[in-house]
């Protein structure tokens, strides 16, 4: 969905209904501080930090960046501290506290099942995230955008109080060389950590080779999989071959991307099939497949509890009910070099008239990419800075054309712009699957918008939405 659209809002709103919310915890740092530099409307961000066991911890980031009544509307938002392979507290802090009153808020007031939703490739941040999350009591952990490996043994050393550590990709690193990231619960606790809940850990996937693998060789237990196919919104798996571009100049996916769901299925593990199932027959489907249920996640982002800028989602929904909805598959955009679904919506990074007169700022970094400089110190880039800067950081100009700012885009998407001196806010970038289109079906009868219990009750063909075991992930 991207970030803060499965927000702690929605992900209540499903488990209230007795399915699995999922929480994003992608930038969740920033989304902390720049809802408290709004001035915490509804106090709901206070209200989790008051719960919060190091009041110490609340206390500098309030006074970092929690503004009574709001920042001036023109003014810029103050950031967070860039992520690094050894960050400071000034980092780990909003991230560990993000986590938290996230997951808490979605928690709060029911006793549904609550996940959180984050990327291997944002390395940089998953520790101090997993443990707010984990203190905030979450059920499970769900991953993609990479081979999570490690995360399984990192939950299982976190909820011990113990030091957990990741290997970081460092483009350029010598054979043998090693740099890692750390958290240590106890030395962040001032030197007694809690023993808390291990939650389930659910790998998301594209094929049957990367489930072997990461069942065969975690560090720890997988207990589940997403199987997420190419229709899916956000970033998608890359086709696996050489790459060809369609007559639109999408990605073209064939046979050998289509997941092997028998060998999936003699793991013996749960799964969940996702891309193109917010359907009552494809739920039906994926049962008849073996799998426990369905990931949905374009059909929610559009709904009222979702973090979606409220102006997006009624033109999305417009363009729905008028059949005129596109999505396009852009293997350029994201820093990542992962495909990534755009929807072509006015005022956004979908038209190439606004990407042109944006200037290239890489000021969030959550897709910076580590490299070992000549000294063997690491330093970052990423594909998406000023062009000029990349070059100069060792990068190649083949690598940076085309590609949009995923971070400010989908801040600005979820409703934190950041504000630039003489340009204005930064412009949204929207994702979604390729069932954008059939979003306009949730609606009920004389209404422009739909609820999350709407599209349970659709899913499910109930007139009540609360009497049915899991089947629904919502993904941040």
């Amino acid at each position: 969905m991207g970030v803060a659209i499965s927000s702690w809002k929605l992900a209540r709103a499903v488990s209230r209904l007795g399915q699995l919310g999922v929480v994003s915890g992608t930038g969740i740092e920033t989304i902390l501080a720049r809802r408290l530099q709004l001035g915490d409307p509804g106090g709901a961000v206070r209200r989790a930090l008051a719960h919060f066991p190091l009041p110490a911890v609340v206390e500098r980031v309030l006074a970092d960046y929690f503004i009574e009544g709001g920042k001036p509307e023109n003014s810029p938002f103050r950031l967070v501290p860039l992520a690094s392979v050894k960050p400071g507290p000034r980092f780990v802090e909003p991230v560990v506290l993000g986590a938290f009153v996230e997951v808490f808020l979605a928690r709060e007031g029911h006793g549904g099942l609550v996940g959180i939703n984050l990327l291997e490739k944002v390395q940089l941040s998953t520790l101090p995230a997993l443990f707010g999350a984990l203190l905030a009591g979450v059920d499970c952990v769900l991953m993609g955008a990479g081979i999570p490996r490690a995360i399984p043994g990192a939950l299982d050393r976190l909820a011990l109080g113990e030091p957990a550590e990741l290997a970081i990709v460092v483009e350029g690193a010598l054979p043998g060389e090693e740099f890692l990231s750390t958290f240590d619960p106890q030395a962040f606790c001032g030197g007694v950590a809690p023993t808390l809940q291990r939650p389930k850990f659910f790998a998301i996937i594209s094929s049957a080779t990367l489930a072997i693998t990461l069942a065969r060789k975690s560090n720890g237990r997988v207990d589940g999989f997403i199987v997420e196919g190419d229709s899916a919104g956000g970033h998608n798996a890359p086709p696996r071959g050489p790459l060809q571009l369609s007559h639109k100049g999408e990605p073209v996916y064939g046979p050998r991307d289509v997941p092997e769901l028998e060998k999936i299925r003699a793991l013996e593990r749960p799964f969940w099939l996702a891309g193109s199932y917010g359907q009552p027959e494809k739920l039906e489907e994926a049962l008849h497949l073996g799998a426990a249920g369905i990931q949905v996640g374009t059909a929610f982002a559009f709904c009222e509890e979702s973090g979606l800028h409220p102006e997006i989602k009624q033109h999305a929904i417009k363009l729905s009910r008028a059949g005129q909805a596109e999505i396009f598959t852009d293997p350029l955009a994201s820093p990542t070099g992962f495909p990534f679904k755009v929807a072509a919506l006015e005022g956004t990074l979908s038209d190439p008239a606004i990407v042109a007169a944006r200037e290239r700022i890489c000021d969030i970094g959550g897709l910076r990419r580590p490299y070992r400089k000549a000294d063997g110190t690491v330093g970052y880039r990423c594909p998406g800075e000023p062009v000029e800067e990349y070059l100069h950081k060792g990068g190649r100009l083949e690598e940076a054309e085309g590609r949009k700012c995923v971070c400010n885009g989908l801040f600005a998407t979820a409703g934190f712009a950041q504000v630039r001196p003489g340009y204005g806010p930064e412009p949204a970038l929207v994702t979604a699957g390729n069932h954008l289109g059939r979003i306009a079906q949730f609606l009920p009868p004389e209404r422009d918008s739909y609820t999350a219990a709407d599209v349970i009750r659709f899913l499910l063909g109930q007139t009540s939405p609360s009497s049915s075991p899991p089947m629904s992930l919502v993904p941040g």
